[in-house]
């Protein structure tokens, strides 16, 4: 009995200390938590603007994006050097200063490059800031590196402006997409602006081609060429990319029968802009050699007719007409194919949905030309042919549904609910339904 009782007081005893933790433990649940500061490796590029390192103390340093670790350690590394970065080399290789954080405010630092170059000057300052020298308004499109260093932009800045513009496709495009470059910040656009010959607004269809800017290589022509000589490489090498080469050579060789004869054959191929036009007309030689060998002179046909193709409807242009306009076959005939599954397109959107033509050349086709929808077949869920809806490509994969659900109901509402379709694809149906 003895033995069962102090088992007991053991057990109540431990259930006694087991409640007074669990009490002192509720009764720190007041207690603040730790804050905790996060530090972002990067900051806002357009905030950021020429600098001396020598001259930022702890709290700038901070504003730059390093933490107060880091900030402590670039200022301990300062006072190692000799209480002064003298180069960019040097500040580089602060430990406490990442590649990445480095790579990013490189081209704002106030230093010379290397060691070698501040003790070339027995007389050394740090560079001053530089300020922009404007005296007109400009086309930035047309100025090179010579340029943007002249008007204040240091090198690498004025390398670093140029390799955007290509990245953009060999222009700016606007004064919203010059604003975007990391190079020119606030004060420095605040100053440009209004010298600046460019579009306020970006086309609302630049988008569509930002994809392809990045292997676009803007050229000028150097020297003297004859057009009718140049195969697709050629073409490229003069800027364009190799879409648009390939759009010029087929647009010669099978349009004009081998050659280009006046500057206006060049000057209509619809992948030319005006402005590439102008740059290359005082480099182009048309050579009547060429134009003889080139020509089919033995069979000489009639002169056929332009197409007008502002007046030319996309459910009516044939397979040679979307040939002259510039596209290869592969792109003429898979548009041609769709069309004819589909029974004529609806919307000009759904053009752009054909697989394997290109892009960009349709969609300048698709500014120029009308479409009218009037005499495409249309139909009810109900009373829709069943060859048609197994045949047409938005109808085809719920065909055997709609048949089985219009058996008991008439109505197209309720087998739209029965149907349970994705809206995106209900939304495609819809536009073939009366």
């Amino acid at each position: 009995m003895k033995k069962n009782y102090y088992q007991k007081m053991a057990f109540l005893g431990m259930l006694l200390l087991v409640l007074l933790g669990f009490q002192k433990y509720t009764d720190r649940s007041d207690e603040p938590f730790p804050e905790l500061t996060f530090i972002s490796e990067s900051i806002p590029l357009g905030s950021l603007s020429e600098f001396d390192p020598n001259d930022l103390d702890e709290d700038q340093w901070q504003k730059l994006g390093f933490s107060e670790k880091q900030t402590a350690t670039i200022l301990k590394y300062k006072k190692i050097v000799g209480g002064k970065f003298l180069s960019k080399e040097q500040l580089k290789k602060c430990y406490a200063i990442s590649e990445e954080k480095y790579s990013q405010l490189d081209s704002f630092i106030l230093l010379p490059e290397t060691n070698s170059e501040a003790k070339g000057n027995s007389d050394f300052k740090t560079y001053e800031k530089r300020s922009l020298n404007i005296t007109r308004k400009f086309d930035p499109d047309q100025l090179s590196q010579n340029d943007w260093e002249n008007m204040g932009f240091s090198e690498k800045q004025a390398a670093a402006i140029l390799k955007y513009k290509n990245y953009l496709g060999g222009s700016f495009v606007s004064k919203e997409k010059f604003k975007e470059c990391f190079i020119i910040n606030e004060e420095n656009y605040a100053k440009l602006e209004p010298y600046l010959i460019l579009p306020v607004k970006t086309p609302a269809n630049f988008n569509a081609y930002t994809g392809k800017s990045n292997s676009f290589k803007t050229k000028t022509a150097q020297s003297i060429f004859d057009p009718n000589t140049l195969n697709v490489q050629g073409w490229m090498a003069l800027g364009f990319s190799e879409k648009q080469a390939n759009v010029i050579v087929n647009y010669r060789d099978k349009n004009l029968k081998g050659s280009f004869k006046t500057l206006d054959d060049i000057k209509n191929c619809f992948v030319i802009s005006a402005e590439k036009f102008e740059e290359l007309k005082p480099f182009i030689r048309l050579n009547a050699s060429t134009m003889a060998k080139n020509s089919d002179d033995k069979k000489p046909e009639p002169k056929q007719e332009k197409t007008d193709f502002s007046k030319t409807d996309m459910n009516s242009i044939t397979f040679k007409q979307l040939l002259e306009f510039g596209l290869d076959e592969k792109s003429a005939g898979s548009m041609i194919g769709f069309r004819k599954k589909l029974g004529g397109f609806m919307t000009k959107e759904q053009i752009l949905e054909t697989y394997n033509i290109d892009k960009e050349l349709v969609q300048k086709l698709l500014s120029i030309a009308s479409l009218d929808n009037s005499k495409v077949e249309r139909h009810t869920l109900v009373d829709a042919p069943e060859e048609w809806l197994k045949n047409h490509p938005y109808f085809k994969y719920s065909a055997d549904k709609i048949i089985y659900y219009r058996i008991s109901n008439s109505d197209d509402k309720k087998i739209w609910k029965l149907l349970k379709t994705k809206p995106e694809y209900e939304a495609r149906m819809r536009l073939y339904l009366k």
